[in-house]
């Protein structure tokens, strides 16, 4: 009823009252920087501008469109891309990488939204405009977002669903009034993680289907050439329109962007050590404290760089498949997780250079490690304390850890014993049920590092009787697999920030849990996990909203999804010495399109 009421309140509001337009918005509090700021705070806005820069991935791409079904995996990278930019599309307003979650106006050049965030309005920057010359409208937002709808993929397609109503306000404001399924967190995903399209330069029929087309975008770039599954090649424009907004200052240097396309990871490696690239994101221990020994590192022109972001851990993990039968069962899920002997992988594997990690924030204010219930965590768990183990509540839980003989019998007879309450024992040496079916199954690995950790588990689980297969497939293959649920147990990151919301309801929500392509990979529908990322998406103080996220954690740990994996502090980066950046680090950690090439004139 209260919700109504507020509804009701909103709508009979004259338009012009019900906020005042803001330059920036924030999830909790207000944002840092002032309506007057000339930059974000972790740029150099003396930044050479020119030169180029080549980047290298793993996979391919037939198409030229990222936003439906049919080209979700192949699509080519820097059109709409977290790491590399937004190259070519451009969202209404822009993240900033040195606070938990605050948006600052891009094509929005400011937003008016009341404190119960029943609406929120966008008022277009009135230079804002397409490639082609054309200028952006009210028009072409509200034909994205009806686009999107219709045959755009999740999430895109979803984005109206607690929108109540879409209107055009005067000549260059669109405002959306949300209804009761929205959340708090809602309008900062509406700005910041939708695509505008331009209504003149798309076939709304034919838009569905993949395209080598170069697109028109309001972005920085512009496709320069395509080379399908090997390369892309983006040049500025010129004739940019937001180079000189604050939200832009120190972004977007170069000239000339290649995004390179490999088979294979060491094949990408290879190129970059010839020179053949600029920039290689490396996320292996091994491979960075060994694979640097060549002629460009000594001389100094290639340089590697630590860095280390003020994060929460993320979750990397071999995950269950809770839509077979098998792993439906908790208990084979928790000794299925003992089993894997983190300390003698650690060691033989990667020189000690990981942390176990046990928790999905771990590191961070939002992890339940070491932290016991509080009455305020307690009190929103309800019921579901009950299902959650005692150590988890108290605060002293941690995975068990092994001698790292590789052969620890006091850790495998837990894994054992929890495999015996699910009607499983070692008989003739192999683990069956009563009906003398094997505990088997088959893990999907992409890579030869994937591949290489499967083996250790493999290793382990063969002591204990479980036939555990290992399938290793192509990219494409991998992707298609992972977008229909085709696995028993696969590989999967869930990265964290500091301020999780919307997204968790792809990973872990009930509501993705049958939809192909969504990222709920372990195929949970509880109530509970969806009682949490409610309460988490609608918590309005910084205490509220922290316990939520803690004790969602804790519900996510005790449910043994995921056999818990590692992490390292640092992000680690290699680089030809002439690509630089700026000297302060956001919280977020490095941003490649801040980035400059130091030969530029």
């Amino acid at each position: 009823m209260r919700r109504l009421s507020i509804f009701l309140i909103a709508a009979l509001m004259p338009l012009s009252l019900a906020a005042a337009p803001l330059h920036g918005i924030a999830m909790h509090g207000t944002p840092n920087l002032p309506a007057d700021y000339r930059h974000l705070d972790y740029i150099d806005p003396a930044a050479k501008k020119g030169g180029a820069v080549r980047y290298g991935v793993v996979g391919t791409f037939d198409s030229l469109n990222p936003f439906v079904l049919k080209s979700m995996r192949t699509t080519a990278r820097g059109l709409w891309d977290t790491i590399f930019g937004h190259l070519l599309y451009e969202p209404l307003m822009t993240r900033s990488s040195n606070e938990p979650f605050t948006l600052y106006g891009l094509l929005a050049e400011s937003v008016e939204m009341n404190d119960e965030r029943s609406f929120i309005q966008f008022n277009l920057n009135p230079r804002a405009k397409w490639s082609d010359g054309q200028p952006v409208t009210a028009d072409d937002v509200i034909f994205t977002f009806e686009l999107l709808k219709e045959k755009g993929r999740i999430p895109f397609s979803t984005r109206l669903t607690p929108v109540e109503k879409m209107e055009k306000v005067g000549e260059r404001s669109v405002r959306f009034t949300f209804n009761d399924k929205v959340d708090r967190e809602f309008p900062m995903i509406l700005a910041s993680s939708t695509p505008i399209l331009p209504k003149h330069a798309i076939d709304a029929d034919s838009f569905d289907q993949s395209t080598l087309k170069p697109p028109i975008g309001s972005g920085p770039y512009r496709i320069k050439s395509v080379s399908p599954g090997e390369r892309i090649v983006y040049e500025r424009n010129p004739d940019y329109w937001g180079g000189n907004i604050p939200a832009k200052i120190g972004f977007d240097n170069y000239d000339q962007i290649s995004i390179e396309y490999f088979l294979q990871e060491s094949t990408m490696f290879e190129a970059f050590k010839k020179g053949a690239l600029d920039i290689y994101l490396d996320g292996s221990p091994t491979h960075w404290a060994r694979a640097y020994d060549f002629p460009a590192v000594r001389n100094g022109d290639v340089v590697q760089d630590a860095f280390t972001p003020q994060l929460p851990t993320g979750m990397l993990g071999f995950v269950f498949n809770t839509r077979r039968p098998l792993f439906s069962d908790g208990n084979i899920r928790a000794g299925l997780s003992l089993a894997f002997d983190f300390e003698w992988a650690n060691r033989n594997l990667f020189e000690n250079a990981y942390t176990r990690t046990e928790s999905f924030w771990q590191g961070s204010p939002l992890t339940s490690l070491g932290k016991p219930a509080d009455e305020r965590e307690l009190r929103i768990l309800g019921e579901a304390s009950k299902r959650i183990e005692p150590s988890m509540l108290d605060g002293t839980y941690r995975i068990a850890k092994t001698d790292g003989s590789g052969v620890d019998r006091d850790v495998l007879k837990q894994a054992v014993d929890l495999l015996g309450k699910a009607g499983y024992r070692i008989k003739n040496g192999r683990m069956s049920d009563d009906a003398g079916r094997v505990l088997s199954f088959e893990v999907m690995t992409q890579s030869i590092d994937q591949e290489k950790l499967a083996i250790a588990y493999q290793r382990t689980l063969r002591l204990i009787g479980v036939d555990m297969r290992i399938r290793t497939v192509d990219d494409a293959q991998y992707q298609q697999r992972s977008a229909a649920f085709d696995y028993d147990m696969i590989v999967k990151s869930y990265p964290s920030s500091l301020s999780p919301g919307i997204e968790q309801i792809g990973r872990w929500g009930s509501a993705s849990r049958d939809r192909q392509g969504s990222f709920n990979f372990a195929g949970t529908a509880d109530p509970d996990i969806d009682r949490l990322i409610e309460t988490m998406l609608t918590a309005r103080s910084d205490e509220d909203f922290q316990a939520t996220v803690r004790a969602y954690d804790r519900l996510l740990l005790s449910g043994h999804y995921m056999v818990p994996l590692y992490h390292v502090a640092d992000q680690w980066v290699a680089r030809r010495s002439y690509i630089r950046y700026p000297e302060t680090l956001p919280l977020y950690g490095y941003q490649l399109n801040t980035w400059w090439d130091s030969r530029a004139k």
